[in-house]
C-alpha cells in the first residue's frame, strides 16, 4: 500500500480480464439490484469468464446462504457454484470462533446466512438472551426482521456478551431504492447498549482474510459500488479496485472522495472487465482524458472538451484529488457534473 495518496485513477492497456486472475465482485448495486440483474452484467461476466479470468462473489450481506446467492446468480444467467460465495456471515463466524470454545451458543440476530456459517465453525446458534449465549452475531436480517430481534441482542449484550456484526454498511441497494442496511439496525443495538461490535466485513480485514483463503487469488481486482465498503477495503487489502456506477456511488461523492476511498480504475458498469482503461494525464494545469480537460481554477472545476462523460468524470477525478491531496474534495461540482451530463 503507497503513502503517497492516489491522484487520479489509472489506464490499463490491456483488458482487466486479462491483467487480473480474480475478479473479486460485489453483488448488491454491482450483479443485481433488488433481485434484478444489472444492465450487462450477465453478458459481461460470461466473457471475463472466458477470457480467464475467476469470478468470486464477495458480499457483505449476510442473509442469505453461499448456495442460495449461487442459485440465484445461475437463475439469471450466471454459472455459480456455492464455493464461488463468500460472505460477511463466514467472515464473522471465523472471528468468532477464534474467541469463544467449539460448540459454544452464540446468540443469532440475522437470517439464515449467519445461522448456516456458524454451524460450518462448529457453534450452536440461539435465539434467546435467557440462552446464555457466548457470543451475539448480528447480520442483515431482511427488511421484515422482527424489532424485537435487536431487544435480544441488546439484553445479551447489556449481560456481558461479546457482540460481533457482519459489517456496518448503512445503507443497501433494491430494487425501489435505498434502504436502511446492518449498519442501521447495529446502531440501534449501540445505542442502547453503549457498547461496540468487532466488525468482520468490508472494509475490515477479517473479510479480506476470508475471501483469499477461500479464492486463493494471486492478482486479485475488487469490483465494487461502495467507496466507503469495496473501494476501503480493497486500499485496506493493498490491491487495485474497479468502482462500478451502477450502485450508491455517484459522480459527486467519487470526486470527493478521500484517499482510502479512491479506486484503481472507473468505469460505468461490468463492460469495464473486458477493455483496457483510458489514461488519465497530467496535462498543464489539470489533467486530459480522451477529449475532455479538467483542472481547478480559484476552487472550482472547470471542464473543457467534448469527449465523452465518462472520461470527463475521469480526468474531473484527477483535478479534485490531486486538488484534495491527503484530504477529501470540497469542491462544489455540481455544475461541472451537469456540464458533462452527469
Amino acid at each position: 500500500m503507497s503513502d503517497t495518496p492516489r491522484t487520479a485513477p489509472l489506464g490499463a492497456v490491456r483488458p482487466l480480464s486479462e491483467q487480473y486472475d480474480t475478479a473479486l465482485l460485489d453483488l448488491d448495486g454491482v450483479v443485481y439490484a433488488g433481485g434484478d440483474a444489472i444492465a450487462y452484467a450477465v453478458d459481461s461476466l460470461a466473457a471475463a469468464g472466458e477470457a480467464g479470468m475467476k469470478l468470486a462473489y464477495v458480499t457483505n450481506n449476510a442473509l442469505r446462504t453461499p448456495d442460495t446467492v449461487a442459485r440465484h446468480l445461475t437463475e439469471l444467467g450466471i454459472p455459480t457454484e456455492a464455493g464461488e460465495v463468500i460472505n460477511s456471515a463466514q467472515a464473522v463466524a471465523r472471528l468468532i470462533a477464534e474467541q469463544v470454545p467449539e460448540g459454544a451458543r452464540v446468540l443469532v440476530v440475522g437470517g439464515e446466512g449467519l445461522r448456516v456459517a456458524l454451524r460450518e465453525r462448529g457453534l450452536v446458534p440461539v435465539e434467546s438472551a435467557d440462552d446464555e449465549p457466548a457470543a451475539v452475531a448480528q447480520g442483515y436480517g431482511g427488511p421484515d426482521m422482527p424489532w424485537g430481534r435487536l431487544a435480544e441482542a441488546a439484553y445479551a449484550v447489556a449481560r456481558g456478551a461479546p457482540w460481533f456484526a457482519s459489517n456496518t454498511d448503512l445503507t443497501i441497494p433494491s430494487g425501489r431504492g435505498i434502504a436502511p442496511g446492518n449498519g442501521a439496525a447495529v446502531e440501534v443495538v449501540r445505542i442502547a447498549t453503549g457498547a461496540d461490535p468487532q466488525v468482520a466485513g468490508k472494509p475490515l480485514p477479517p473479510m479480506h482474510r476470508e475471501t483469499v483463503l477461500r479464492t486463493g487469488a494471486e492478482r486479485p481486482l475488487v469490483v465494487g459500488d461502495r467507496l466507503d465498503t469495496d473501494i476501503e477495503g480493497a486500499f485496506n487489502g493493498g490491491v487495485d479496485s474497479l468502482l462500478v456506477l451502477t450502485g450508491v456511488t455517484g459522480p459527486a461523492e467519487l470526486l470527493a472522495a478521500e484517499p482510502a476511498h479512491r479506486p484503481t480504475f472507473v468505469d460505468a458498469d461490468l463492460r469495464g472487465l473486458l477493455t483496457g482503461q483510458p489514461a488519465v494525464e497530467a496535462d498543464g494545469e489539470g489533467f486530459r482524458c480522451g477529449g475532455t480537460h479538467a483542472r481547478v481554477v480559484g476552487g472550482e472545476a472547470v471542464v473543457e472538451g467534448d469527449g465523452d462523460p465518462l472520461d470527463g468524470l475521469r480526468a474531473l477525478c484527477g483535478a479534485a484529488w490531486t486538488a484534495a491531496g491527503a484530504g477529501r474534495c470540497e469542491l462544489d461540482t455540481r455544475k461541472v457534473l451537469a456540464r458533462l451530463g452527469w
